[in-house]
């Protein structure tokens, strides 16, 4: 028999959809019940390499820990990559398929779609118990709803009953909910089961008298109101994200690390696992007056490396932060900022740009980068070589992901520098991922979420410590791992959950016992 599902939709973007169906999946996991997350079409630039080297949006990768298994491309069978204005790289099951303005894929492609979301959502409902859908966007959006792949058709396609999420904490909350219900059809109505309001803060009696409304006016029930949660240390696929997330005050004994806010920063959660230790500032800034003299400056992935350098030199950052590096500051760049660190772009083929071909990059690495159509994307293990200007951190291995269009090839020179590399038997073993700077305290790589990696973390935190002159930390001190961390978070949602929603309400409106 096909899986059960539920599908949660909003009234908007960014309203919690992704984190309530981490949040379910928990639960139904905790409660012994096989469940994996799905949604159809996914727009963003924080992605996740699955461990066949396939690429979906960050947040069912994130959705499918939640449950307990391993992320598949069925789980986001669409993936919408922004990377010039209205263009956008269309990967479909987990590889490029083309580069798309949003015109052509509306009319040309979606049409297409149908066929391959079903199948992804039909494999899965044969291998699991439940399905947790998420929309997108809202399912209100008349203008979208004639081509609708994801919100209101895959509900109809999986058999879903839908619950609606609002986010209080924008206000216009009932409004947005009883104007969303006009907007659906006669038959759209009727999937819907109950409402979830959330980001609530204050005294719930004084919202009950709404509630009431609420339920007289559309026959339908309040399943919870969930509290706002501005701490909760899940990632997030989305980048507004960064801009209402609870920032500790400047004070003289925190590491100050800065990340270059890039017009199309990706994967900004390699930074998650910084900003969580307890003597970390981790800010993002996006002007040159915002920089002042960080402990450390990061320049994140991106979507487009070409177009966000010019960013930093037309901004000034780049002459900036190049005149930090010269005096101490440490300058680190993940795969596009690692790109940026090198000396010249190549783009012969168009891939990131039909205009530009050949770019001045920072020249603080002796590396460049030509563009090419392939696409890597793969988890891999690596190392840091034995090379004394690793100092302690030399020798250490990581784990980690990549996700880019750009070869890099080192100069000559470089064969005396310290690197990272490739360990054998993962995809790619033997190349060179990283490489360290000579004259300047700067280093890059392309691999993803090496920040996750605890020992490397602790150790580069007190490379920053020493040039401060702060007392360093124990680097096997027995702190929460990263893994560790992510797992107690999932937790915490759950438990969370289970107190403010009506879980036997919601356990019968998916037909389970």
């Amino acid at each position: 028999m096909p899986a059960k599902c539920l599908m949660f939709q909003g009234t908007a973007s960014h309203v919690g959809k992704s984190l309530l169906t981490a949040g379910l999946c928990r639960i139904l996991h905790q409660d012994g019940f096989k469940v994996a997350p799905f949604k159809s079409q996914n727009m963003a630039l924080n992605s996740y390499v699955t461990v066949d080297g396939l690429e979906i949006g960050r947040a069912q990768g994130v959705q499918a820990e939640a449950a307990g298994i391993t992320a598949t491309a069925d789980m986001n069978p669409i993936l919408l990559k922004p990377k010039e204005d209205m263009i956008a790289q269309v990967i479909v099951m987990g590889k490029p398929f083309a580069d798309m303005s949003a015109g052509d894929y509306r009319n040309d492609y979606l049409t297409k779609a149908l066929p391959v979301v079903s199948a992804a959502l039909a494999r899965l409902r044969d291998a699991y118990d439940v399905v947790v859908l998420e929309g997108a966007g809202s399912p209100a959006e008349v203008n979208l709803k004639d081509r609708d792949i994801v919100n209101m058709k895959m509900a109809e396609l999986a058999e879903a009953p839908v619950i609606l999420i609002a986010d209080i904490d924008r206000g216009g909350v009932f409004a947005s909910l009883i104007g969303t219900m006009e907007l659906l059809t006669p038959e759209e109505k009727k999937r819907v089961a109950g409402y979830v309001i959330n980001k609530f803060r204050g005294d719930l009696s004084l919202l009950t008298p709404a509630l009431d409304f609420l339920e007289r006016r559309t026959g339908l029930p309040v399943l919870g109101v969930v509290p706002f949660a501005p701490d909760l240390e899940i990632e997030e696929e989305d980048s507004v994200s960064l801009s209402i997330r609870r920032k500790k005050e400047r004070s003289a004994d925190l590491l100050d690390i800065a990340v270059i806010r890039l017009p199309r920063i990706s994967n900004f959660t390699d930074f998650d696992p910084l900003a969580t230790e307890r003597d970390v500032l981790l800010r993002y800034v996006e002007r040159v007056e915002e920089l002042d003299v960080p402990d450390a400056l990061i320049i994140p992935g991106t979507k487009n490396t070409s177009a966000d350098l010019i960013f930093l030199q037309q901004s000034g950052l780049a002459k900036a932060l190049k005149r930090l590096c010269a005096a101490g500051t440490p300058v680190v760049g993940i795969c596009g900022g690692y790109q940026m660190l090198g000396r010249e772009l190549f783009d012969p083929d168009g891939t990131e740009s039909n205009d530009l071909r050949h770019l001045e990059a920072l020249g603080l690495l002796p590396l460049s980068t030509t563009f090419c159509k392939p696409k890597i994307t793969r988890q891999v293990k690596a190392r840091l070589s034995a090379h004394r200007g690793w100092g302690e951190m030399a020798g250490i291995e990581l784990q980690g992901y990549e996700i880019r269009h750009g070869q890099s090839e080192a100069s000559a020179e470089a064969a005396a520098l310290p690197h990272i590399a490739v360990s054998a038997g993962s995809p790619g073993e033997g190349s060179i991922i990283g490489l360290a700077a000579a004259d300047c305290p700067a280093f890059g790589t392309y691999l993803h979420n090496i920040f996750h990696n605890d020992s490397f973390r602790r150790h580069w935190l007190n490379t920053l410590r020493a040039r401060r002159g702060l007392p360093l930390r124990e680097v096997a001190e027995d702190t929460v791992s990263t893994a560790k961390r992510r797992e107690r978070n999932y937790d915490y949602l759950a438990e969370m959950l289970r107190r403010h929603l009506d879980m036997e309400q919601i356990y019968r409106i998916i037909g389970i016992g």
